[in-house]
């Protein structure tokens, strides 16, 4: 089962990762001023996975695959790894859409 880790950047903006079930970050979340609004944006994730259309596939200028996940507004919730591969990015999606809805929250910032 996935979860999501709650931690603080050194700028003391709060942020999540979504990780899968062997541990590996797969989405990674802009920062955050309040750890209420990181919670949201956890919330926002839960919801805008299930959607197709809320993923927006790219190509980095090293030529690697990675996505964005976007919310109904349009502003990004967050982002994943790069990928070697449209495949791999994938299957990225894929895991995003199984651990988002289930995850469990963990605050590391306690």
């Amino acid at each position: 089962m996935g979860k999501f880790t709650i931690s603080k950047r050194k700028n003391d903006e709060y942020q999540f990762n979504l990780k899968a079930g062997n541990g590996e970050i797969i989405l990674t979340s802009e920062g955050y001023t309040t750890k209420a609004n990181c919670h949201k944006g956890i919330e926002s994730v839960r919801i805008n996975s299930q959607d197709d259309a809320r993923y927006d596939r790219r190509v980095a200028v090293n030529e690697k695959d990675y996505f964005v996940l976007k919310a109904r507004n349009g502003e990004i919730i967050g982002k994943s790894q790069y990928y070697s591969s449209k495949s791999s990015m994938k299957i990225g999606i894929a895991s995003v859409k199984t651990n988002a809805p289930v995850a469990e929250i963990v605050d590391e910032t306690l």
